[in-house]
């Protein structure tokens, strides 16, 4: 599970690692990215540790980043995530950077991040719901997506 965000994330524009010392949501597709995984973990009100410890060692193996950029890049996440209004500034920046089957893909991977602590929680159905939304993922192609997470977990396609 883990891998394949892993793998999405590398994909995005800007994860080779390189920064100008600004991160910020507008025009890094990372913290954009970073910013909703961490909506979406805290959605229930709960942060498990090993979500932002996996969060972290994700962010170091794709973009090659350690230490303090590594902290600079999970702080811009969070921060971006904690100081917006809505979640358009984020769902901007992706649409503008993928295409149609990466956005599907972002939404398998909120639905796996949804997963990772065994339970839906309504609000981060209904964040995923928005994200999908946002993003030009339809109704039908998001369900899809969470009983493909849900079957690969061994917890067949239903909600809970």
């Amino acid at each position: 599970m883990f891998d394949r965000i892993l793998t999405f994330l590398k994909d995005l524009p800007g994860a080779d690692g390189r920064t100008d010392g600004s991160l910020t949501p507008e025009d890094d597709p990372r913290v954009a990215a970073a910013a909703l995984l961490f909506h979406v973990i805290d959605a229930d009100g709960v942060r498990d540790p090993q979500e932002t410890a996996r969060l972290k060692e994700g962010l170091s193996r794709v973009y090659g980043v350690s230490g303090t950029e590594l902290d600079r890049l999970v702080a811009a996440g969070e921060e971006a995530d904690q100081d917006a209004v809505d979640l358009y500034a984020f769902t901007s920046v992706l649409k503008r950077h993928l295409d149609a089957d990466a956005r599907a893909e972002f939404i398998g991977l909120m639905w796996e991040m949804v997963y990772a602590d065994g339970e839906l929680h309504e609000l981060e159905d209904n964040i995923v719901w928005r994200v999908a939304e946002l993003i030009g993922v339809d109704s039908r192609q998001r369900v899809l997506l969470r009983q493909r997470v849900l079957e690969r977990a061994g917890r067949g396609g239903g909600d809970r």
